[in-house]
């Protein structure tokens, strides 16, 4: 059973910047592709980022794009997001998701994801 790990969360101003963590264990990370979701209060868990297994392609959110930065350590076992230039509207739960092994696209839908964190809260203030 894979189990996610997230840290790296934290309360900052806005324009501030934040890495989370995402350490995997249990499974296949190499061949998994690794996905960041977030969540806001009252609002549906969103696309952020992802890496892919096969190619290490990268897509993100357009909201993420140009400020979030999503990497890999497959030696390590984690995914991580780089977070810069943050928002108020970024504010939320960040979770990293796990697809099956070798599975592919569409990346952006949470129902393609097998495994969960338990997510990490980032709070930006004004």
């Amino acid at each position: 059973q894979v189990q996610l790990v997230e840290s790296g969360g934290g309360s900052v101003q806005a324009g501030d910047s934040l890495r989370l963590s995402c350490a995997a264990s249990g499974g296949t990370f190499s061949s998994s592709t690794m996905g960041w979701f977030r969540q806001a209060p009252g609002k549906a868990r969103e696309f952020v980022a992802v890496s892919t297994w096969s190619s290490g392609d990268t897509y993100y959110a357009d909201s993420a794009k140009g400020r979030f930065t999503i990497s890999r350590d497959n030696a390590k076992n984690t995914v991580y997001l780089q977070m810069n230039s943050l928002k108020p509207d970024d504010t939320a739960v960040y979770y990293c998701a796990a697809r099956p092994p070798y599975s592919n696209g569409p990346y952006i839908y949470p129902s393609g994801y097998k495994n969960w964190g338990q997510g990490t809260q980032v709070t930006v203030s004004s």
